[in-house]
């Protein structure tokens, strides 16, 4: 399975994903640090919210992943990915829509903001019912193609990444 690397706004659901896709009991854990998983890294919301934490530590822990996950949830008040912020990365980026169940949702909204962020797949879930959460448990299961110099350098010379190949 491929390792996700979760990042997003504090109370947005980051940790509650975690024990979605581990199938265990989802019980609120405000996280404190940033935690390794055997299938996610789980950081605090605070490093997203602070720039000094977040261009420091974020992307030092992203290149432990696999995939980035930009996480916000479905009833976010605001947005804290910059358009095309994924072209900092050198890793596949995603999003996830969180609390898709809420009452308040506006998924149609964190969907664009997303997309704007240059996110290659979006993935609405819900990790109180279920919902979605296999659909992104198949995506993290996909074989991970692996990287050779012969690939990477014929993705230098095209001026792409690795994976757009």
């Amino acid at each position: 399975m491929k390792k996700l690397f979760l990042c997003g706004r504090s109370e947005a659901g980051k940790t509650s994903l975690t024990q979605a896709l581990k199938g265990e009991p989802v019980v609120y854990h405000k996280t404190q640090y940033v935690n390794h998983w055997d299938i996610t890294i789980d950081t605090p919301g605070e490093y997203m919210e602070n720039k000094n934490l977040s261009l420091q530590g974020l992307c030092c822990f992203s290149y432990e992943s696999d995939v980035i996950g930009l996480l916000c949830s479905a009833n976010e008040p605001f947005n804290l990915f910059s358009p095309g912020v994924s072209t900092a990365c050198n890793r596949p980026v995603i999003g996830i829509i969180t609390k898709i169940d809420c009452p308040d949702a506006n998924t149609a909204m964190v969907r664009q903001w997303l997309e704007e962020a240059g996110c290659e797949k979006i993935f609405p879930v819900s990790s109180m019912t279920g919902e979605g959460i296999e659909a992104l448990i198949e995506y993290l299961n996909e074989e991970k193609e692996e990287m050779t110099w012969d690939k990477i350098m014929e993705a230098q010379e095209k001026g792409l990444r690795e994976w757009d190949l």
